[in-house]
């Protein structure tokens, strides 16, 4: 009796308001909850729908890019200069092979891997998967063809792939125009920006492959490849294709340029031949020069070292070296004085040999002793005489001197479609201070009158102030694209040009110039007569030797007696049929002692090849 009295009755109405009120609260909660996943739903649904379906795909269906066929190269006549060739290339697949080593020993005795190859691949192999293919070896020889296809069955996972690879038919030839394509590095794809570029594996590094780049290139186009959650390619759903790049025809001609070459007979040096009407590059050599197609897949170290001779043969003489004119700047000291209106064509000046500033007693020499006696414009270009234009510059004064030249172009780019052109130096009283910090002395005068002193001139440089004497006056830009062909079945579009520019005032002052030039080659007392003997037209030039080492005091020195290194440079501008000319060219041979024993010959034979009935022409 006393337990059932402590007992404590349930309130069975209060327990079910209880259950009651936190039923209520659980409903809302899940009510809730299903709201919140059901408007997270339609968030993704409806509102994210585009954007998740193209996140799925993109998971799916992965980009691969496809590479363009590069644009060809042609000469003016429509010779292939640069092709695209098939070529193959040795893969390996990580997975697909046992063991790896004892793979690339079995390979070793097949083809020619070296120490490069393999450092290249095992790099790549690291950041690469699996089931990817990494190249081993980029190029193979028919001979190495023959002997993976009789072993193919032994070595699982190795592909021989094929690919088309740059080719250069003419080799060495039109290295310094052309230049080469190389493999693609950061540096490139930095320069290129957009993201696409970064399946390219090789960009134009020098000459037209370099500069027009962008025509060369072309589009890149795409397949749309689906794949698995492990990035393996199931098939190729759609195909975008790639637009190829343009094919370019030069104006060079590689007869005329194959000739150029010969002309020189093993020696070093520049030469470019132009078309005085238009400007275009007719032909242009920078000896010694190397073969490009070494470059095209990675230059090896032995090649490499061999281009490191002191001869520089990577070096591009018209566009990155320079030298002091010497006489050739000789004709256009003349036009600038008949244009200032100090001289005219009979004007005559004395020439005892030795030529003196007022009050001064360092004597200026001629080149023949005793001088050359009276002379005028035509005699003083015909003999290449140094007094006429030591008086001359004197009088003119050098800052008149630096205007004229630099209408000129000379201390400037000539704007070639080349890259790296130097622009030289046009010596005048704000270079002098700008550079050395120095004042400008009557001395520099005199020296700058024949080309000396701090003068430094390009070939690019002379060849188009050449031109413009045998153009009436009026300089064109040097260039070397003729024309591009967007398609094998699309027309030939002319590469536009900036119009020329009329530089001379009065013709006959030009007619005057060109008559000692013509003298020069054909006169009694020309000092070129020799390179001329026999020519069936007439021709204009001025030879031009520049001193690489100082006389002592009043001693002469022939050229031909130093030590190579030290012989003067020599130079020769002309242009033929002087009477209408359709060819002009600058000649530099490096260490040649004389300009009218080393440069001008060369110079007539690039005359000869333009000019004269060519040989059976026989492709190289």
């Amino acid at each position: 009796m006393r337990n059932l009295r402590r007992t404590k009755l349930k309130n069975l109405h209060a327990e079910a308001e209880q259950f009651r009120r936190r039923a209520v609260v659980g409903f809302l909660v899940i009510a809730l909850a299903m709201l919140g996943l059901a408007a997270g739903y339609f968030r993704l649904q409806v509102l994210q729908h585009e954007e998740y379906q193209l996140r799925s795909e993109a998971n799916r269906i992965k980009p691969r890019p496809i590479v363009p066929a590069r644009g060809l190269i042609y000469d003016r006549n429509g010779r292939l200069l640069a092709d695209n060739v098939p070529a193959y290339r040795l893969e390996i697949v990580a997975e697909q092979v046992g063991d790896l080593e004892a793979t690339l020993a079995g390979l070793a005795g097949l083809v020619e891997i070296d120490e490069e190859d393999l450092a290249r691949f095992r790099e790549t192999r690291r950041a690469t998967r699996s089931f990817r293919p990494v190249p081993l070896k980029l190029r193979l020889s028919e001979g190495e063809l023959a002997r993976l296809a009789v072993n193919r069955h032994r070595f699982p996972g190795v592909e021989v792939v094929p690919y088309l690879t740059r080719r250069y038919p003419y080799g060495d030839l039109f290295a310094h125009v052309i230049g080469y394509v190389g493999r693609v590095d950061v540096a490139d794809l930095e320069a290129m920006g957009d993201s696409r570029n970064a399946a390219l594996t090789h960009i134009g590094k020098a000459g037209i492959e370099r500069y027009y780049e962008d025509r060369l290139r072309g589009e890149i186009g795409y397949e749309e490849v689906e794949t698995n959650v492990e990035g393996r390619a199931l098939g190729v759903l759609r195909r975008h294709d790639a637009k190829p790049g343009n094919d370019l025809t030069l104006t060079v001609d590689a007869r005329l340029q194959q000739a150029m070459v010969d002309a020189f007979e093993g020696q070093h040096g520049a030469a470019i031949a132009i078309d005085p009407a238009n400007g275009e590059i007719l032909g242009m050599v920078s000896l010694p020069s190397y073969d490009p197609n070494l470059f095209i897949n990675g230059i090896g170290h032995k090649d490499w070292q061999a281009l490191q001779a002191p001869a520089r043969p990577l070096f591009n003489r018209n566009v990155l070296g320079g030298v002091p004119p010497g006489s050739t700047i000789k004709p256009f000291m003349a036009l600038a004085a008949l244009e200032a209106g100090i001289r005219t064509p009979e004007y005559e000046t004395l020439s005892t040999g030795e030529f003196f500033l007022p009050g001064q007693s360092r004597g200026y020499r001629d080149w023949r002793p005793g001088g050359h006696g009276r002379v005028n414009l035509r005699e003083s270009l015909a003999q290449s005489v140094n007094s006429y234009y030591f008086e001359l510059a004197v009088e003119m004064g050098v800052d008149r001197l630096d205007e004229y030249f630099d209408r000129l172009g000379f201390g400037h780019p000539t704007g070639i479609d080349l890259a790296g052109e130097i622009p030289g130096v046009r010596p005048s009283r704000a270079w002098k201070r700008r550079q050395l910090n120095q004042n400008w002395f009557p001395g520099d005068t005199v020296n700058a009158a024949i080309g000396q002193g701090y003068w430094v001139t390009t070939p690019l440089q002379l060849v188009q102030a050449t031109g413009l004497l045998a153009n009436g006056g009026v300089r064109h830009r040097p260039h070397l694209l003729k024309a591009t062909q967007a398609g094998f079945n699309a027309p030939l579009v002319p590469e536009p040009q900036p119009p020329g520019v009329l530089l001379v005032k009065d013709p006959a002052h030009l007619a005057a110039v060109n008559e000692g030039m013509v003298a020069a080659m054909h006169g009694p007392t020309g000092s070129g007569r020799s390179a001329a003997l026999g020519s069936t037209y007439q021709m204009a030039g001025k030879t031009g030797t520049v001193q690489r080492v100082s006389r002592r005091g009043t001693e002469r020195m022939d050229p031909n007696q130093l030590p190579y290194h030290l012989r003067h440079q020599a130079w020769f501008i002309g242009f033929a049929p002087a009477e209408a000319p359709t060819v002009a060219v600058v000649v530099l041979v490096e260490h040649g002692g004389s300009g009218a024993r080393a440069a001008a010959p060369i110079g007539r034979r690039i005359l000869d090849a333009w000019l004269l009935p060519p040989p059976e022409d026989t492709p190289r």
